[in-house]
């Protein structure tokens, strides 16, 4: 054979075998943060706020730039830019599945509650055709209630905090039952915006008090506890209307959601634990210590996320969202290149950061919607903190899938997206 003829088809073999095209560099650069003005605003402006709850975001951010340099913090933020990444260009993009719109949480760390809430109305109206708002304090109450109880159990050697597990919602409506929105807003001021922060205040210095003088008086803590929650976030009803008929709690669950709590599964991705097995999700959160996530390779825990928004199954999925690639004011999250390149996350890089704590679950969001966009997932997430309505699409983020394989740590779903897999299951 000719040698430049060879040499030719030598070349072009070895480009064959290339790896395909890596994606554009992002730069990063650093923006001045500024201390958050959220809690010293809305103490100070709740008449103003009252009136327009949408546009509280365009209040704070009103209110910030009036702020004195001086009280401005000097920290800087690591930020990426947007090279390369091609966003969809609003939440109309997606093909997105029925959920009610964004509701903030205001000054509280409840996400957990707002976005597995947020989930299982989605689930009501799949199974049901029925469009049912849900109270998301309900839950709170009566799991601030349980981790007390916890704390009591354990003298003093329990967490007591706002924050949660997607499973707490289950564990705590297969026992407390739930209501409508309608019924229990959990909040006693006027204008309806959330602050716990008086409340964990409160309860908390309670039960210092306790653990210092040894009241280990189960009866009479949870009495006093309740009292705390109930001048904070009202008490709830035993009994209650709903066109036209009246339910209890758990009644309402059973009649009008339709749920079977017991259809629904955390699954989590580690190489920590064997996979294909039941485990513990070793966060303060899950503080009562559940050991029912499933732990999956992350190829099949990614395809069970895909192939559920693909299938009319909507998902409520928690992790870190600590991360340069995370603009809230573009709506838009991902991974930019001066991380990790695309085509090298994979179930190693994931771990990495779980091992060293780059990766904690600090958030709770429901997954919403898909959208295939230049060749990557794009997935429209409905989220209840506050940095979610700096953009323009308030309440909602566009999540890039390199962002859910490398920092989401779990996410439930139906046990009808779990077919195959928990017959695979070991003891």
């Amino acid at each position: 054979m000719n040698k430049s003829i060879f040499t030719l088809i030598f070349f072009l073999s070895a480009l064959l075998l290339l790896p395909g095209s890596p994606d554009k560099k992002n730069k990063l650069k650093y923006e001045k943060s500024k201390k958050d003005p959220v809690l010293k605003i809305i103490k100070n402006n709740r008449d103003q706020i009252s009136k327009k709850k949408n546009d509280i975001t365009e209040l704070i951010v009103k209110k910030n730039k009036k702020f004195k340099k001086s009280e401005r913090d000097k920290k800087q933020t690591l930020k990426a830019d947007l090279k390369g990444v091609y966003p969809p260009s609003s939440p109309d993009e997606f093909k997105s599945l029925f959920h009610f719109d964004p509701i903030p949480q205001y000054l509280t760390s409840t996400c957990w509650s707002f976005s597995a809430t947020s989930f299982y109305e989605s689930e009501i109206f799949r199974l049901k055709g029925k469009k049912v708002k849900l109270s998301e304090m309900w839950t709170v109450y009566y799991e601030l209630i349980e981790k007390s109880k916890g704390f009591i159990k354990k003298r003093g050697h329990s967490l007591v905090s706002g924050g949660g597990e997607t499973n707490g919602v289950n564990r705590i409506w297969k026992k407390y039952g739930i209501v409508p929105a309608s019924v229990y807003s959990g909040v006693l001021q006027k204008d309806g915006l959330h602050d716990h922060a008086p409340l964990m205040r409160e309860l908390k210095n309670y039960l210092s008090y306790i653990k210092k003088n040894g009241l280990w008086d189960k009866e009479d803590n949870i009495g006093h506890i309740k009292l705390i929650l109930n001048k904070h976030m009202g008490q709830p009803p035993s009994k209650f209307e709903y066109k036209g008929k009246t339910y209890t709690p758990e009644v309402f669950l059973n009649e009008v959601t339709g749920l079977n709590m017991d259809d629904y599964y955390g699954i989590l991705s580690t190489r920590y634990y064997p996979f294909y097995t039941k485990q513990k999700f070793d966060v303060p959160d899950n503080w009562w210590h559940s050991k029912d996530y499933i732990n999956l390779p992350l190829n099949v825990w990614y395809g069970i996320i895909k192939k559920s928004i693909l299938n009319g199954y909507t998902l409520v999925i928690g992790g870190d969202v600590s991360e340069p690639g995370n603009l809230g004011e573009k709506d838009v999250i991902f991974i930019p290149t001066f991380d990790i390149p695309y085509e090298y996350i994979d179930q190693d890089s994931r771990e990495f950061r779980i091992y060293n704590k780059t990766t904690q679950d600090d958030h709770g969001i429901h997954l919403v919607g898909y959208k295939r966009k230049k060749g990557k997932d794009w997935f429209l997430i409905k989220d209840s903190n506050r940095a979610s309505r700096k953009g323009k699409f308030k309440g909602y983020y566009f999540f890039r899938e390199d962002f859910i394989k490398l920092k989401m740590l779990t996410f439930t779903v139906h046990k009808d997206m779990l077919k195959g897999i928990l017959k695979k299951l070991k003891k």
